[in-house]
């Protein structure tokens, strides 16, 4: 059985619809497919009705935009981190109200990311809405886009790579609900909390990571419940000792493709995939909303 737990479509920063998604998630020879927008669940009764159609597994989930409060070198800073909740309630109010926060912060910060962006190139707002369908998650992602449609750059990839990586000169931090709050919500709404792709920047080294390694006691006792750790940002160096950190805890440990769309991103449909025992685990764990299968 191939398992992917991690895809977007048009509702956030995906190119595709969700029934385009569950399309070539079909075609890719999927059995069982999680879309995972970012902080909207407005894509599951598409995805639904198509994944019906098609005869593959449907797993609700969404991608939550959480910060961590660090301190490195007696320096206190923010950290971004995704959160996959996996079968919330998506009728939970304080969910609910976490999720039309983070939406709001994204897009005013997007804003002002034009703003900085339109004194060097020829970039508006509405060019940027234009990379979106109406009512979708805005992030990064668009920008590039409208980026890509004057020429200022080839592609997403290059973007993320150039001008709006956070050494860029035109990135600003997003302001969200911090982690350990969002797990307890997630847990709230009878949901799963997998962190997406942890320690994406760790390479060779540990303490190179998105992350502080150290942090990771304290997300477990808050109540994680497993790691993304087969996803082609996550080094071998970060797989090993996640994995052995899964193992101590006897945590939930994923594998995901983070699928955007045939040109969107570069990550394909089923590149990584999680095994039956673990999905099986999420659907156990959870109680706000059930798994298609």
């Amino acid at each position: 059985m191939r398992i992917d737990l991690h895809s977007h479509s048009t509702r956030s920063d995906g190119k595709e619809s969700p029934t385009e998604v569950f399309e070539h998630a079909a075609a890719a020879g999927l059995d069982v497919l999680a879309l995972t927008d970012h902080d909207t669940t407005s894509g599951w009764a598409e995805a639904a009705e198509a994944a019906s159609r098609l005869g593959v597994g449907f797993v609700p989930g969404i991608e939550v935009t959480t910060v961590a409060k660090v301190t490195t070198n007696q320096r206190s800073h923010n950290i971004s981190v995704h959160m996959l909740a996996y079968l919330p309630d998506p009728k939970h109010s304080a969910l609910e109200q976490i999720l039309g926060d983070s939406v709001s912060t994204r897009q005013t910060r997007a804003m002002a990311m034009v703003e900085l962006l339109a004194k060097d190139f020829d970039i508006t707002w509405d060019l940027v809405l234009k990379q979106i369908d109406e009512g979708a998650t805005i992030g990064r992602p668009a920008l590039a886009d409208a980026l890509v449609e004057i020429g200022v750059v080839p592609n997403r990839t290059a973007a993320f790579e150039s001008i709006l990586s956070k050494n860029g000169g035109y990135y600003l931090p997003t302001e969200t609900v911090d982690v350990f709050d969002a797990i307890s919500l997630i847990r709230e709404a009878g949901g799963v909390p997998v962190i997406a792709h942890p320690l994406g920047g760790a390479k060779d080294n540990l303490d190179r990571g998105d992350l502080p390694h150290e942090h990771f006691d304290r997300l477990i006792a808050g109540g994680l419940a497993g790691f993304e750790v087969y996803h082609r940002e996550v080094p071998q160096v970060a797989r090993d000792w996640l994995l052995s950190l899964a193992k101590k805890h006897d945590l939930i440990v994923t594998g995901s493709s983070d699928y955007h769309g045939v040109h969107g991103k570069p990550n394909r449909l089923g590149e990584h995939t999680t095994s039956p025992e673990m999905l099986n685990r999420i659907i156990e764990l959870a109680s706000g909303s059930q798994a298609i299968l």
